[in-house]
């Protein structure tokens, strides 16, 4: 059965949609600049085109396989699958899409979860975080003009670990990230650690809004200051 590379001839006149094949997807992901990047727990990608999610799901399962070989126990594997999770990054200007790439994200990872886990005691928490982290870090827009199809700001979500066990999450413009100093892309078009987010200048007027740092598990009560 072959691939559907395009919705319509209309959507690519419009828009230039062109979904990526899946044998495209394994090559750029296989070269070594990117699978090095692959194989770290804290490399952060971001997709700023990112369709249904070819990229960013292949990310994922690969990101959650060497999270199971890095970890030494369930409790720590448990926080490394959110902790994996939440490095990967979307912006996709079509509703469909956005909506299409939410749910391939939140079903690899519950797929992927329950068949690493045999105990499910904390499988609720968990999974209701990971749609938390993905909700936050999947976002409707335009990524050259930074903003949601509303013509708000895009915001995305650091996740900081913080000890063994806890995270702190705080909130970014994706602008105020775009003019930081560090490297912003995707891993469709470079071969390269896609570095979100840098110390901020001194100068920089400070925006971020903040959560208290919680265990992983403990994510989907977003928990404010």
């Amino acid at each position: 059965m072959s691939e559907k590379i395009i919705k319509s001839a209309e959507r690519v006149k419009n828009i230039g949609e062109v979904f990526t094949p899946k044998k495209t997807v394994d090559f750029m992901l296989n070269q070594p600049e990117i699978k090095a990047k692959v194989n770290s727990l804290t490399a952060t990608f971001l997709e700023p085109s990112a369709g249904e999610g070819a990229f960013l799901v292949e990310l994922l399962r690969r990101k959650l396989s060497f999270a199971t070989r890095q970890s030494k126990d369930i409790n720590e594997m448990q926080n490394n699958f959110l902790l994996a999770l939440s490095t990967l990054y979307g912006i996709e200007i079509m509703e469909d899409n956005v909506e299409m790439l939410v749910m391939n994200m939140a079903n690899t990872f519950r797929d992927v979860y329950f068949k690493t886990f045999k105990s499910k005691e904390q499988s609720q928490k968990v999974l209701k975080s990971a749609n938390v982290i993905i909700s936050a870090n999947m976002a409707q827009g335009d990524t050259l003009k930074r903003v949601t199809a509303t013509g708000d700001p895009i915001i995305f979500s650091e996740w900081k670990p913080v000890g063994k066990n806890k995270v702190q999450r705080t909130e970014y413009t994706f602008d105020a990230i775009v003019e930081g100093d560090g490297p912003v892309g995707s891993v469709c078009n470079k071969a390269e650690q896609l570095s979100l987010f840098d110390e901020p200048d001194e100068n920089d007027e400070p925006k971020p809004k903040k959560y208290l740092p919680v265990k992983w598990e403990d994510v989907y009560k977003q928990l404010t200051n």
